[in-house]
């Protein structure tokens, strides 16, 4: 079976296939050669990523892996790794196979999938699990279309803070769901809370120790439950298929404003009793989490790594809180007939170990969950996997191979990678 070659970069940053090198990937650091069947075309909307401070590997003669050590163009330079961090709507399944150097620095956060070069065509380790294109990079039009829609809300809605807040997002940040706020369609954000009851590894707003770089800026105040129902009912009112979304990568635990998102929902409703609202959680105070609910919110998503206590705990940090109390608070939506799903966090190695597969059908089975979001871990794999005090995986089930069962064997559960319109 034919296999993609390797894929490295050269010290000016440029990027080459290997002559003599076919690709290989990595599962929670274990490497393995890589074949045609296991990869995907790059899907369009993706980025390739230099490791630096880390050799490549990838497969010679007669299957063996070795770490390329020179530049086949400059053999007295040494190449650099390369990753594909992968576009929405699509989760990985290897991931970059590369040697660490002494004093090479932490990767920033995103996720590093293989990626290598077959037929003309680079090509990477991973599959599209959800169809809705709500964030791929051909449905959104020219930067300057997108300033012109978002100048125009900002006008419309000079005194609210939330709508300067997103229009800063959309403009500043490229933020898609914001983008898609701007534009009139689909999932919209609604961040409220400048707070956090976690202290995540993988933090995207928030790192104070400094490990990794910040990439989105947290927002810094509290709307008002009238700036946030403003946004939302302009949503409904003008968006296609439109929902809403508490919970975003620019804000902290959503939970924690328990009182001012219950406001905002009531004043929603009392206007719309139809339209999706969605809340993206950590899943810590369940019974805030059951006052939404009463109030009239449609779902929640509960954010996940893993349902095995020591290493929920490693990741997340809880302060005051634990797995046990995010397991409680699907039970309390599902218990009064919401919508709930989590956002898996996932890394190839790690993910599909038998251990963590096991707790996982016991999630689905004892609460009968309606769907996993299949969303990458965005953090340096060596950096996790020390936190969690784990090394490569003794056996494990692949990634594609994990979801095929979960489908087959829960026929319920739905996958997918955003929240769904319910309505």
């Amino acid at each position: 079976m034919s296999a993609p070659r390797l894929v490295y970069a050269d010290q000016q940053g440029n990027i080459y296939d290997h002559p003599g090198l076919a690709m290989a990937g990595a599962a929670a650091g274990a490497w393995e050669a890589v074949d045609e069947t296991q990869c995907i075309p790059l899907p369009e909307g993706s980025e390739l990523f230099l490791l630096p401070g880390r050799l490549p590997v990838g497969v010679g003669a007669g299957g063996r892996l070795e770490v390329l050590e020179s530049d086949p163009n400059n053999p007295h330079q040494r190449p650099t790794a390369v990753a594909a961090f992968l576009a929405p709507a699509h989760t990985s399944t290897l991931s970059a196979a590369y040697q660490t150097q002494p004093g090479a620095p932490t990767l920033p956060l995103f996720a590093y999938s293989a990626v290598g070069f077959s037929r003309g065509s680079f090509v990477a380790t991973g599959l599209r699990v959800d169809s809705l294109p709500r964030q791929d990079a051909a449905r959104f039009p020219s930067p300057e279309r997108i300033a012109l829609a978002a100048k125009k809300l900002l006008r419309t809605y000079p005194q609210n803070r939330l709508w300067q807040h997103l229009g800063a997002c959309a403009l500043t940040n490229c933020c898609p769901a914001a983008r898609n706020l701007m534009l009139g369609r689909w999932e919209a954000p609604l961040p409220t809370s400048p707070l956090c009851n976690a202290s995540c590894l993988g933090c995207l707003s928030s790192q104070p120790q400094g490990r990794f770089p910040a990439t989105q800026e947290r927002i810094k105040f509290t709307p008002s439950s009238d700036e946030v129902a403003e946004v939302a009912l302009h949503h409904f009112g003008k968006g296609r298929d439109p929902l809403v979304s508490f919970g975003q990568g620019c804000e902290g635990e959503p939970l924690l404003m328990g009182e001012l998102l219950a406001e905002s929902i009531s004043k929603i409703r009392k206007i719309r009793r139809k339209g999706t609202i969605n809340v993206n959680s950590n899943g810590s105070l369940p019974q805030v989490a059951a006052r939404l609910m009463r109030e009239g919110l449609s779902s929640m998503r509960v954010s996940l790594n893993s349902l095995i206590p020591e290493r929920h705990q490693a990741y997340y940090q809880p302060k005051g809180w634990s797995l046990g109390d995010a397991i409680a608070t699907i039970g309390e939506v599902k218990r009064v007939g919401g919508f709930c799903s989590i956002n898996l966090l996932c890394l190839p190695g790690f993910t599909d170990r038998p251990e963590e597969v096991e707790a996982l059908c016991q999630l689905v089975e004892s609460t009968r969950l309606d769907l996993i979001q299949w969303r990458n871990l965005n953090i340096d794999p060596e950096v996790y996997l020390k936190e969690l005090g784990l090394g490569p995986a003794g056996k494990r089930m692949g990634m594609e191979q994990l979801i095929k069962m979960m489908r087959a064997r829960f026929p319920w559960l739905k996958h997918g990678y955003f929240n769904p319109r319910l309505d």
